[in-house]
């Protein structure tokens, strides 16, 4: 049993690694897919119990596809052209403004239409905008980046993870917002510090001006009306507690098929170029996830930490804040939101120990490139336009965001939840 569980672990590592490090170029969901396979063929996952595990991902998958489609539609339509050339008035030829309004716009995209939708929807908008602008495009890609994990934590809906942390569990509107509404503003505010400090120099030249106006197309406009009303819906889903997913998928196609029928135009225009292979990235994730959990490792931590929160709640919510916040950095926060959920439901822990677990699973990733799902969709988004960042170089400025926003925001968790 020893010798299968390390073989187990040792996939699992192998498998990061390569969704971390990318070696020879291959994309992250290749590995997280040989990782998978190995688990099955070396007979360490039964296969139906694998197909299982990747079933469980459908509401992720049905959601991703939803705001890729959203997405793709509306950058096929120009409206990310016609948004980019509006802010860049709205800057007035500033760039520490034009910084300042797609920080809060990133902010509001991350609360009301999840982190994910912010790296899918926003990014190519941000990068049209600083085309626009004929500005460094960097230090204004970055904020799309870490606000959708510094944010997504304000609402339930903010972060699909958030629905996986508290799973059956979720607390009623007005005692998330007791438990988050503070740490929020606090991880907010500090990201966007620690952001404008470090990109400071990329801030210093001159916003051009927009001479031409892109038009607002009737395919623009129906673009924009669907983003509002799959924003729309996901705030009523989320309020009778139902899946986000669907619902999303729904929104995602019904627009679609409308803009197609309009302009007359093939649904391959839109479907070739959605990134559809983040989809075995996170069945992937899952697999790996379940063929961990049968080791009998999970079960283990949910009783040390069931001892932990009862001999000292306030230390072990701390702990597990920080634990998990790294975590995430190793294994994505996708599988370990996972992981974490079946500890801390097992193990029953009191609410701001889950709270601080949420807020690791949330905002611990912004230390690396492959921390989150919403991070890599980013990173996908920045390849399409041409633009790469390297781990290092997102790890180099992720240990200067990262570290004192969680801290304040677990600080602000144990000060409301005294």
């Amino acid at each position: 049993m020893v010798g299968v569980n390390a073989a187990t672990w040792g996939i699992a590592g192998l498998a990061t690694f390569g969704v971390i490090a990318r070696p020879w170029n291959f994309p992250e969901f290749i590995w997280a897919l040989v990782g998978a396979a190995l688990l099955v063929l070396l007979n360490l996952l039964p296969w139906p119990d694998a197909l299982a595990a990747a079933a469980k991902g459908t509401d992720v998958y049905f959601f991703l596809i939803g705001m890729m489609l959203l997405a793709e539609v509306a950058r096929k339509e120009g409206l990310f052209d016609w948004l980019a050339a509006q802010a860049v008035q709205w800057s007035k030829c500033s760039a520490k403004r034009l910084f300042l309004i797609v920080y809060v716009v990133g902010t509001i995209v991350t609360v009301f239409l999840s982190n994910d939708a912010t790296a899918v929807v926003l990014t190519p908008a941000v990068y049209a905008a600083t085309r626009a602008a004929k500005v460094e495009p960097l230090p204004y890609l970055f904020i799309c980046a870490f606000i959708a994990n510094a944010a997504s934590f304000v609402l339930p809906i903010s972060n699909p993870a958030n629905l996986v942390v508290f799973g059956t569990q979720m607390p009623p509107l007005s005692e998330w917002l007791r438990y988050f509404a503070l740490p929020s503003a606090g991880a907010i505010a500090t990201t966007f510090i620690a952001l404008r400090r470090t990109q400071r120099r990329g801030l210093v030249a001159a916003v051009a001006t927009v001479d031409d106006m892109p038009p607002f197309t009737l395919g623009a406009k129906l673009a924009a009306a669907g983003i509002a009303a799959t924003a729309v819906v996901l705030l009523v889903a989320s309020g009778l507690g139902r899946d986000l997913g669907f619902p999303t998928f729904v929104a995602g196609t019904a627009v679609a098929i409308m803009v197609l029928l309009i302009g007359r135009q093939s649904p391959m225009l839109i479907l070739k170029d959605v990134s559809w292979s983040v989809l075995p990235l996170v069945a992937g994730l899952f697999i790996l996830v379940e063929g961990l959990n049968r080791t009998g490792a999970l079960p283990s931590l949910a009783g040390t930490s069931k001892a932990a929160a009862t001999a000292s709640p306030q230390i072990t919510s701390w702990m597990a804040g920080l634990a998990v916040a790294v975590a995430s950095n190793l294994v994505n926060n996708l599988p370990m939101g996972l992981i974490a959920a079946t500890t801390s439901h097992a193990a029953q822990v009191p609410a701001h120990v889950t709270g601080a677990i949420l807020i690791g699973v949330d905002l611990g990733p912004n230390l690396s490139v492959t921390g989150s799902l919403a991070t890599i969709l980013w990173l996908i988004a920045l390849r399409r336009e041409g633009e790469h960042v390297a781990a290092w170089q997102f790890l180099r400025l992720g240990l200067v965001v990262m570290p004192p926003a969680l801290l304040l925001a677990l600080l602000a968790l144990a000060a409301v939840s005294s």
